[in-house]
């Protein structure tokens, strides 16, 4: 829901804010008092373009602002573009400066025009004189067509992810081929160098230890050999020494039970000096001082270490790297089976894809001829004689498939007997654009609450000179639409009929104000009392007469 709006240096209004509610909100006031300026700035707001010409004369720039009640899908966007949340609340900035040039902000954090055109269809759908035929294009035709008959677009939205994935594996083969043929000479060499090295993952680590012992031999076999005799098998060793004091504190032990726990402590003792003394004694016999094994080593490590340079880090890496050259080789000798298997992947995803996006035109060609039908009957009720159509149109070519399907739809209408069917941006006015749009969303929101839910429309609906051409019944059945779209979702509405006015549940009135010289405009919320005098003045002009005021009392009363 749109909960603020304010216009700053724009066009004719100096400084201006709107205070919105939910339901049907209405803007009246005079002529050129600036009501549909402010549906514009809502609509530069929306991503619409900008000029410089929209400055108020003699300021630097204009500034136009709105804050928005937040929506899952919003949030998402947001977080797309990087941009933080600020609460339960959107709040958008535009600045359009006298040279021409602008600048965005969304949750006062610079932003881009492309990101407000991406907020848009989740905040609000204007449509004003100048914005209501690019803002219904062929995307919101089939948009509104799927929440009138509550299709989903999920399963088709499936198969084109897949049959989109399947092209672009066969696209990367094909496209990479030529590059993978110029490199098989050298992954070629690279497998056959890597593949005859016997690689052993850690094997550097194990042969750089044993280097270390080679390099060291005779100082190891000294050390082991000392440390042996002097544990075990010197006259003066370790072992001579523990076993003699064994003796004695055994003998002690025999005469005092307290020394019962030495004699253990001490046979322990002689035990470990003893496994010690082996492992010593084995490991002094098992040293090779081999220049040779050293030579072997030494040329081993080498090998490694040019490998490691060249194909990764450790040897680990290279293995990796080796088996990477293995797959690529594959590959390319098995091209043609390759090829087969992805081509046929892809025929077979297209064939789901068929089958889901023919399904949906199905759907949609029933639910168009029924809304056409009922948005006919809408149109008509509005001092318009129209014939109105839906067009589905399922593409052929593989170029126009989406993750919405293949349809094409188009609204086709004809304002007068014996005239062709012709698409709304050929025939319609501004004025009659707007009507017909009201009348395809009440057709639409008269719908199932299925298509509600389904496919949800954007909150907050805009209509400005809905009103142009229309007068007695006919503004009556426009305000009577216009209420029955704001149950579902808010309405801004612009108008100059007391009929249409009478509806409001919320009316604001825009008055331009004279002040130093220079004209200002404000924008007022209106109570009862003064709803009804705003419209008697629509109903009798400059002079309010106790007439026009009890009328303008008994039309609000009724549209309750």
């Amino acid at each position: 829901m749109l909960v603020e709006l304010r216009a700053e240096n724009y066009a004719v209004i100096d400084h201006a804010i709107a205070a919105l509610g939910p339901g049907l909100n209405l803007l009246t006031g005079e002529t050129g008092a600036g009501k549909s300026i402010l549906v514009d700035a809502l609509a530069l707001l929306m991503g619409g373009k900008a000029s410089a010409e929209v400055v108020r004369h003699g300021a630097e720039k204009a500034v136009v602002a709105c804050v928005f009640e937040s929506t899952p899908g919003a949030e998402a966007i947001l977080e797309e573009n990087g941009i933080d949340s600020e609460g339960n609340d959107i709040i958008l900035r535009r600045e359009i400066l006298s040279t021409g040039k602008g600048r965005v902000f969304v949750n006062n954090q610079p932003a881009t025009v492309a990101v407000l055109k991406q907020l848009a269809p989740e905040l609000a759908l204007v449509h004003a004189q100048t914005e209501t035929l690019s803002s219904f294009d062929h995307a919101q035709q089939r948009i509104l067509l799927d929440r009138f008959a509550g299709v989903s677009t999920d399963a088709v939205a499936a198969a084109y992810a897949g049959w989109r994935a399947a092209q672009e594996k066969l696209n990367d083969l094909l496209e990479g081929e030529q590059d993978r043929l110029r490199m098989v000479d050298l992954w070629s060499y690279q497998r056959k160098e890597i593949e005859g090295a016997h690689l052993v993952a850690g094997e550097d680590e194990a042969l750089e230890t044993e280097k270390r012992v080679l390099g060291n031999a005779e100082k190891l076999y000294g050390a082991a050999t000392g440390a042996f005799e002097q544990l075990y098998e010197g006259g003066a060793s370790a072992e001579v020494a523990l076993r003699a004091a064994l003796r004695n504190v055994e003998e002690l032990a025999r005469y005092d039970n307290k020394f019962t726990e030495a004699v253990q402590q001490l046979g322990s003792a002689r035990a470990t000096v003893g496994d010690v003394a082996a492992t010593l004694r084995d490991y002094a016999e098992g040293i090779n001082a081999s220049p040779e094994r050293l030579a072997e080593i030494e040329d081993r490590l080498a090998l490694l270490d040019r490998l490691k340079r060249k194909y990764g880090h450790t040897v680990a890496e290279v293995v990796a790297f080796g088996e990477d050259v293995a797959r690529k080789l594959a590959e390319v000798e098995d091209r043609d089976e390759i090829l087969k298997t992805l081509r046929a992947e892809l025929e077979k995803a297209a064939k789901v894809y068929q089958k889901c996006a023919s399904a949906l035109t199905t759907e949609r060609k029933t639910a168009a001829a029924k809304l056409a039908k009922q948005a006919e009957t809408q149109i008509n009720t509005l001092a318009m004689k129209v014939k109105f159509e839906v067009a589905v149109h399922a593409a052929a070519s593989e170029t126009e498939w989406t993750s919405a399907g293949w349809d094409s739809v188009e609204c086709r209408i004809s304002t007068n007997p014996g005239e062709p069917l012709k698409l709304l941006t050929e025939i319609a006015s501004g004025g009659e654009m707007s009507r017909v749009m009201l009348a395809l969303k009440v057709a639409v929101e008269e719908s199932s609450a299925k298509a509600r839910k389904a496919n949800p429309t954007p909150r907050t609906l805009v209509f400005d000179e809905i009103d142009i051409g229309i007068g007695g019944r006919a503004a009556e059945a426009v305000g009577q639409k216009l209420k029955s779209l704001s149950r579902g979702q808010q309405v801004l509405c612009v108008t100059h009929l007391p009929q249409i006015a009478s509806f409001a549940d919320q009316h604001l009135v825009v008055e331009k104000r004279q002040a130093d010289g220079r004209t200002r405009t404000q924008i007022r919320v209106l109570d009862d009392r003064a709803r009804t005098h705003e419209v008697a003045r629509m109903l009798s002009g400059a002079k309010v007469t106790e007439t026009s005021l009890q009328h303008a009392a008994q039309m609000i009363a009724g549209s309750r």
